[in-house]
Parts: C-alpha cells; structure tokens; sequence
C-alpha cells in the first residue's frame, strides 16, 4: 500500500461482507417459507424478505466497488484522496440509508417495483452519496499524476452506474413506460457498466498478480468495452418480450442476447491468457484464485446461463420461473460477488500489513463457497424446468406445483448451508487481518 487513504477501502469492504451475511440470513427466510416453513411471516412476510434479500445484494456489491475504487484510483492516479472526511460522511451516509431502506421494507415503505423497491426520498439521498462518491474519486483521478486505461475505465463504470440510476425515478402513470426505462437501471447496470467496472477491477488485479506488461492486459480492456456495449445496451429487448413495447424488440433482444456471453468470454480468455503469460509469482495465490475463478464462472452463469434462457422461444416459457433464479445467482456471484471478495483478498494483507496467505480457512472459504453456490444453481435449475413443465405444460395449479417443487428446496438449503460455511469461513479471516496499520505503509 502506498498511500495512507488507501485504508479507507477497508470500511466498504467490512460493510461488504456484513451486508452479505444478512443477504445470505433472508435467503434462508425465503428458502424456507417455499418448504412451507413460514413461522416468520407475522414480522417478516415474504415480499420483504424478497425486497431485502435483492437490494443487499446490489449494496454489498456497490460497497465493495466504491472500496475497490478507494483503493485503486490512489494507486493508479498516483496521489491520495482528496479528503478523507468526505469519504467517511460518504461511507457512513451510505450504511445508513442501506439500513433505513431495510427497516422501511419490513414495514411497508417502499415503492413495489421489482429490484427498485427503495422509496423515492431514499432515491434522491442515494444520488447524492453517488455524486459525492464520484466527485472524489474523479478529482482524485484528475489532478493525480497518471491517467491510465484501467483507472479510466473503471471511473467510466461508475460514472454511468450512476447515470443510469436516473431513468428508474421518472415517473410514468403508464405501466409499459415505467417497466421500459426501469429496466434501464436493472440491466444496464448489470449486464453495461458494471461489466466495465468489472474489467477495471480484473486488469488491476491481473497487473498486480501475473507482471503482465500494462500495455498488454490494457489492450484487452478495449476489446471487453467494445463487446460489452455492442451486446449490452441492444440486449436489455429481451426483458421487453412481455411489457406491451412493439414487437421489433423481440428480434433486436433475441439476437443482441445471444450475443452477451461474448463479452464474458473474453474476459475469460483474457484473465487465463494473461496468467499464462504471467512470469511474476506474487504469494498472494488465493487472490489470484479468486480472479480467475470471477473470470470463468462470470462466463457460466452470466453468459452460457442467461443465453439459455433469454432466447425468445424459450423465454416464452421460462420467463418468471426459478429458472432465472438459476441464471441470477451464479451470474451475480461469478461476476461480481467473487469480484468484490477477490479485491479484498488481494487489498487486505496490504491494508493491514499482515500477509496471512496461507491460512487453510481462506482456501476453505473459497472451494465451499462455489460448490455451494453450483448446488444451489443446480437446484433452481432443477427446480425451474419442473415448475415450467407442470404449471406451464401441463397446466397444474400454481400451489399445487409449488408443493411438488419442496424436495429441490431441501437440496437448496443443503447447498446453501456449504455456501454459507464458506463465506463464515471468509468473514473470519477477514476479521483476523485486523485494522488497517500504517506500518503497511511503503515508499515503492
């Protein structure tokens, strides 16, 4: 670690993995009531759950980014933050309006627009601490010594993440407008910027553990922008098959969704390509691990699992099934959940000055925590084509196949509960690193 702000990136990531473990708590709540154990539903009913378990999901995650930038844009840009009190009033300003959203959904408040359900006063709130995050990081990017490729496109992302934040509070007395330019936020944001966010963070990492040349894994962040907004942007038509928008959307979303798995692709290539032609052997194995396990799972679920079922002639079956569950939770966990975990393995030992590499609980973590993510897709999968076929094709009764869909939640919470181990495992050894020191501080 070479500058003192850099520390800071410590306060996301401990908020990060707080919020991933109360993520992981309400998925048990809702694997639970599927099995007809509901017994919480006086103080937690199911859409709350459902509300909370989606938007910790995406605060843990943007926690973890904004930690990442904190750590990156200093070291890139060549120069400390411009002002830690503004990153701290920006740090404790985004936990508490994570913690009154979560609050306000158990009781009632909220808007009732799937993955938006963050009442509108929230909204303007999570806009300034966006633009006060984004003018730090900028400023600092700006007047620093260096611009690189890797930090500019890191700032991009996060620039248009915020950017298209915006189009979910207008507005519309019309349902089809409203689902139009929601979508805007929930895909653009997860299959457009944050894939650029993504490759930001993975070059970073890649020049950090491999000693590739600069130059070299930076040509490669070209290749993945280009990819990502060619199938990114034209791909958010395969969410409006069903919406009420003209029919041309089914072509231009079918074909554009085949094409997405092209930009996880060539992350993949682009991650295992340059660990081939690492010569560096940096002792941090387990974030190098974590980098290229992001690289190649991302591909799976983000890619080869959205594209078998955004495809309009199989969308037209499995669309609202657990079959996007399937899709949902490996391509969030492979892109961007082991994203964020593989950053702070790297950043920890730096932060703190304490290089614990081979702590066998770590290697532990990371193995349980993806065979119990795998079971766990395995099993919405599973779970999936048999809703899609009873209540679908055979046209059985919604609570009637629901019932008959029980036994694949027994096998879900088995999973989960490997996943879960996995990440106590990790939350424990991230714990052990203690508190950032300045003794970590070094000159080169």
């Amino acid at each position: 670690m070479k500058y003192k702000s850099q520390q800071v990136a410590y306060w996301f990531f401990a908020l990060s993995v707080i919020l991933l473990v109360l993520q992981i708590a309400y998925g048990f709540v809702m694997a639970f009531a599927h099995l007809g154990y509901d017994g919480l539903h006086e103080i937690i009913p199911f859409n709350a759950a459902s509300a909370t378990h989606k938007n910790l999901l995406v605060v843990w995650i943007l926690s973890g980014f904004m930690g990442a930038a904190y750590y990156i844009i200093p070291d890139e840009a060549e120069r400390e933050l411009i002002s830690i009190p503004l990153v701290k009033l920006q740090f404790w300003s985004l936990a508490i309006v994570g913690v009154v959203a979560v609050i306000g959904f158990h009781l009632g408040w909220w808007e009732g627009r799937k993955f938006l359900e963050i009442p509108r006063p929230l909204d303007y709130l999570v806009v300034i601490n966006v633009l006060l995050f984004l003018y730090i990081i900028l400023m600092t990017l700006f007047t620093g010594k260096k611009r690189t490729t890797t930090s500019l496109v890191l700032s991009m992302g996060l620039f248009f993440a915020a950017l298209l934040y915006l189009p979910g509070m207008i507005w519309f007395d019309n349902q089809t407008m409203d689902s139009f330019f929601r979508w805007w936020v929930v895909h653009l944001w997860v299959e457009g910027v944050w894939e650029l966010i993504m490759g930001g963070i993975l070059a970073y990492l890649l020049i950090k553990l491999t000693g590739v040349d600069r130059e070299l894994i930076e040509k490669w962040l070209y290749v993945i922008v280009g990819l990502t907004f060619l199938s990114g942007v034209l791909g958010t038509g395969h969410h409006y098959y069903y919406i009420g928008t003209p029919k041309y959307w089914l072509m231009i979303g079918g074909i554009f969704s085949a094409m997405e798995p092209l930009a996880f692709l060539g992350m993949a290539l682009f991650a295992i390509a340059m660990y081939r032609k690492g010569e560096k052997r940096h002792p941090n194995k387990l974030a190098l691990t974590w980098t290229l396990g992001t690289a190649i799972l991302s591909f799976v679920g983000a890619g080869l699992l959205g594209v078998a079922h955004t495809l309009p002639a199989v969308n037209l079956w499995t669309h609202g099934t657990f079959v996007t569950a399937m899709h949902g939770h490996l391509a969030f966990w492979g892109a961007y959940g082991m994203l964020v975990l593989g950053m702070i393995t790297y950043a920890m030992p730096l932060i703190t000055g304490r290089k614990m590499y081979t702590k066998p609980g770590a290697n532990y973590a990371f193995w349980l925590s993806n065979i119990g993510m795998i079971g766990m897709t395995t099993a919405f999968a599973v779970a999936g084509v048999t809703q899609v076929y009873l209540e679908r094709k055979v046209g059985m009764d919604f609570v009637d196949v629901q019932l008959a869909m029980e036994v694949h939640f027994l096998i879900l919470i088995g999973a989960a509960s490997i996943f879960t181990l996995g990440i106590v495992l990790y939350i424990i050894n991230f714990f052990k690193y203690g508190s950032p020191s300045n003794e970590a501080l070094v000159t080169a």
